[in-house]
């Protein structure tokens, strides 16, 4: 099998060639093609990649290349984890929407709509390579953000394509820890959009059966629910469910406006992280994940790449949460909107489980998100200011047009070298 990684040189990628060479029982990969367009970030990343492979045992070959077209040449899959404009965009991503009283934020709010502006036209584009040179049927896993609005694009233009995100893999395994159980026997309801994403059942297995455990958690563990996701116990218990810690930008905005405005942005910390793990990279002796990897993010987002490539793979047939077509889940959105749910993961494709009815107020949140997300899908493809104010104003977090039209020049000021349309 080969595998290639868009974005390899990303500084988080040794978290991914951990669970690579962890779990080769389950992913056998006899070669793994890691590209990105900075050859020195590159070629250290490859040089400790390979380390940890020779020291883990592992038999496949890692290659590092510039050259997309020979990345994506016969692959299997194609991983794509990119950044377009680095660091620095996001520094922009998490400020600009201050100037507004907005939150900043890379993947929500306006900071995620100019994540997403930069983004898609760059990750379609990659795409066409891959259907060009990839193998017949290969997939497409995104792991770019905002992944929800990001694998809509994919699959609008026809690419065999799944979004893939590690908030309901981490709530699995924190849940299986208060609960004292094993991670393998907790399955979630999970339901949402990439990143509005709520927790309706923590569902254990038992020999006698599966039971939903998510009351008992309410009801006995409502402070470590809370301090996990940063919001109001009294909200949890409200709702009946665990929101992720996006939802905080929503049900907590002014709190964390208040924290962002005396707050270092956190793609500052990201930097510094990162210079320090390039000096560990370039250590010829270091062959195995570094400890300051964990200050990265992304918490077993290896363990859920390597199950859901598998199961793509081998057409396993199990239940994993992942981001794709709607096809009616949701009743209330369109069937080509991407949602965030369990689904069985087959070779030929994969169907979501159903999902209960929603309350209102969930349902209502979806839905304005999901209008935005439309929009925003729109302004990537096409281009044009009003079409960026247009969704703007649409975003829950903004809505009146006065702040949207201020925060759309913001964003263009901001963005316009990422924007062919804007220059």
């Amino acid at each position: 099998m080969k595998l290639t990684v868009i974005g390899g040189g990303s500084t988080y990628t040794p978290e991914l060639i951990d669970g690579f060479a962890r779990l080769s029982a389950v992913l056998p990969i006899d070669e793994l093609w890691l590209v990105d367009r900075d050859p020195e970030r590159l070629a250290l990343v490859a040089g400790i990649s390979r380390r940890m492979f020779a020291a883990a045992g592992h038999p496949g070959r890692i290659v590092a290349t510039t050259d997309l077209v020979a990345g994506a040449s016969d692959a299997d899959t194609v991983l794509i984890q990119l950044r377009v404009g680095g660091q620095a965009a996001r520094l922009g991503d998490e400020t600009f929407p201050h100037a507004c009283g907005c939150i900043g934020q890379e993947t929500t709010g306006p900071g995620g709509f100019a994540k997403a502006l930069r983004t898609i036209p760059v990750v379609l584009d990659v795409a066409e390579t891959v259907r060009r040179h990839a193998k017949p049927g290969a997939w497409i896993v995104d792991f770019t953000n905002p992944v929800g609005i990001i694998t809509r694009a994919l699959l609008n233009e026809g690419h065999r394509a799944v979004g893939l995100c590690n908030v309901a893999i981490g709530f699995q395994r924190r849940f299986a820890a208060l609960l004292g159980v094993d991670h393998r026997a907790v399955a979630l309801d999970h339901v949402g959009l990439n990143h509005l994403s709520w927790e309706r059942g923590v569902r254990v297995q038992t020999a006698g059966g599966s039971i939903d455990r998510l009351p008992e958690l309410i009801g006995t563990r409502l402070d470590a629910l809370a301090e996990e996701v940063e919001l109001p116990g009294q909200l949890i218990d409200m709702l009946g469910a665990v929101p992720s810690y996006y939802l905080r930008y929503y049900y907590a905005h002014d709190t964390v406006l208040a924290e962002q405005r005396v707050e270092q942005p956190r793609a500052l910390a990201v930097m510094e992280v990162e210079r320090a793990l390039l000096e560990v990279y370039a250590d010829e002796s270091v062959h195995s994940k570094p400890a300051q990897l964990e200050k990265r993010g992304g918490a077993f987002y290896s363990e859920a790449a390597v199950d859901l490539i598998a199961s793509l793979q081998s057409d396993r047939g199990d239940a994993q949460v992942v981001n794709l077509a709607n096809n009616g889940t949701l009743p209330f959105l369109p069937d080509d909107h991407v949602i965030e749910v369990p689904a069985t993961v087959h070779g030929d494709g994969l169907r979501a489980l159903p999902v209960a009815a929603l309350p209102p107020d969930i349902a209502g949140l979806i839905s304005g998100v999901a209008g935005y997300e439309r929009l925003a899908l729109d302004a990537a493809i096409h281009g044009g200011r009003d079409r960026v104010l247009r969704a703007m104003m649409a975003h829950p977090l903004v809505l009146q047009f006065e702040r949207a039209e201020k925060l759309t020049d913001l964003l263009l000021a901001d963005n316009r070298d990422h924007l062919a349309w804007a220059r």
